[in-house]
């Protein structure tokens, strides 16, 4: 069966998936006067094919790393340590972030092994960069003898602000959006059949969710309004946590948990919101 048909079954039968959209296909935006874009998914330097998705993501931990050595100061961090720290965590961030992805669709990539490399090509999850990152720094932190939650504290709003500019590259890849709607924001993507359907922006939800925490977070440690280590931290987990939990709801290409159904990044998500939230209090107490 040509994967046209294959494409037109599953669309009957199911949300619309990111194999069912053209991967240089339009996208056009009715809330915005019916503006349609077709940015290309990637382009040719000295005969080699480079993605944007990879150039995106690059630029992210690149603004993450600027920033985070313009406000070291405010946490007590030298930029001699930040810089060690990041030598370290930004390889195992990605390393992580990939293994997460394969692990929850270990099916497929036992059958395709070669594309466990291929992170140009999309298949990131955040948890599992966020965790290996986080991981790396108290091990980097404990030998450098540097107080570990300062350094997340400094780490967290980086990490959310590279997420904000990060989600643009899925943007350019036609992926990671939501199911089909009507609402007033939504976005028109094109099927390999031709078909235009109209579904969530979910990047751009995560994308603005993410750069106003980032504000807040920068507002924040730049004003020296942090009350203890670990509070940025605390904070970004709680804000990232509620918002992945909601919009991992609208999405379609969520990473399950077997043949449950059941959406790991949401659960993963609500834990998480939980128990920093459980904790932000329990500090809060403390210190009255």
């Amino acid at each position: 069966m040509q994967s046209a048909e294959i494409a037109a079954e599953m669309c009957l039968a199911t949300d619309i998936i990111p194999e069912m959209i053209g991967r240089e296909s339009p996208i056009s935006f009715p809330f915005l006067g019916g503006l349609t874009v077709n940015p290309p998914a990637s382009f040719t330097l000295f005969g080699r094919t480079i993605y944007f998705y990879g150039v995106i993501i690059a630029l992210a931990f690149l603004a993450g790393m600027l920033w985070s050595t313009r406000r070291a100061k405010h946490v007590g961090i030298s930029e001699d340590d930040l810089t060690d720290v990041f030598l370290w965590v930004l390889p195992m961030a990605i390393l992580g972030a990939r293994a997460y992805y394969v692990l929850f669709r270990l099916d497929y990539y036992l059958d395709n092994p070669w594309e466990i490399p291929a992170v140009w090509e999309g298949g990131l999850a955040i948890y599992g960069g966020v965790i290996a990152g986080a991981v790396t720094t108290l091990l980097v932190c404990r030998r450098k003898k540097i107080s570990p939650l300062a350094m997340l504290d400094l780490l967290a709003p980086a990490c959310m602000l590279g997420q904000a500019i990060g989600r643009w590259g899925n943007f350019m890849n036609r992926e990671a959006f939501g199911r089909e709607t009507g609402i007033f924001c939504r976005m028109g993507l094109m099927t390999i059949t031709g078909e235009t359907v109209y579904v969530h922006p979910t990047f751009l939800y995560e994308s603005v969710w993410n750069l106003i925490g980032f504000l807040f977070l920068d507002r924040m440690i730049r004003r020296g309004k942090r009350q203890f280590d670990g509070e940025c931290l605390c904070l970004y987990l709680l804000w990232y946590g509620a918002g992945r939990a909601w919009i991992e709801g609208l999405r379609t290409d969520s990473l399950t948990l077997g043949g449950t159904g059941i959406r790991v990044s949401q659960v993963l998500s609500v834990v998480v919101a939980a128990v920093s939230a459980g904790i932000l209090l329990w500090r809060r107490r403390q210190q009255n």
